[in-house]
């Protein structure tokens, strides 16, 4: 039996609305905006555990479960899964709430990794 996850993951980092703007040809939100906003969650989370500069250098994993629609709120939701010598990987799921009620349904989720950056703007270790 497949069980459906009803609760988010993880800190809530970022929210947003989803606006008319960000639609694609078929009205719903397009797949990039959405990426973005996961990005930035991640970026947030990153920084805040590896104290400073970080650059994304890969999305591992990337699964677009259900249309994100115009008005609604992006809750997206940040949970470190790894940090290494130089890098740090956070599982990113994004949910979204309908008609701006407590309603909300997972529509993304992916892993990101991140790399910390000194003031050379090169590779830094991660201070543990």
């Amino acid at each position: 039996m497949i069980q459906v996850q009803t609760e988010p993951h993880g800190a809530l980092t970022i929210r947003t609305l989803a606006m008319p703007a960000d639609t694609n040809p078929a009205g719903d939100i397009f797949g990039g905006w959405v990426m973005s906003q996961m990005d930035i969650a991640g970026a947030i989370a990153a920084v805040e555990n590896v104290g400073g500069r970080v650059v994304t250098v890969a999305v591992e994993a990337m699964t677009f479960i259900a249309p994100v629609k115009v008005g609604d709120v992006l809750c997206v939701y940040t949970t470190i899964e790894r940090i290494g010598t130089t890098s740090i990987t956070v599982a990113i799921e994004a949910w979204a709430r309908r008609n701006r009620v407590a309603d909300r349904v997972k529509v993304t989720e992916g892993r990101f990794v991140y790399v910390a950056l000194g003031e050379d703007g090169g590779k830094r270790m991660i201070a543990r």
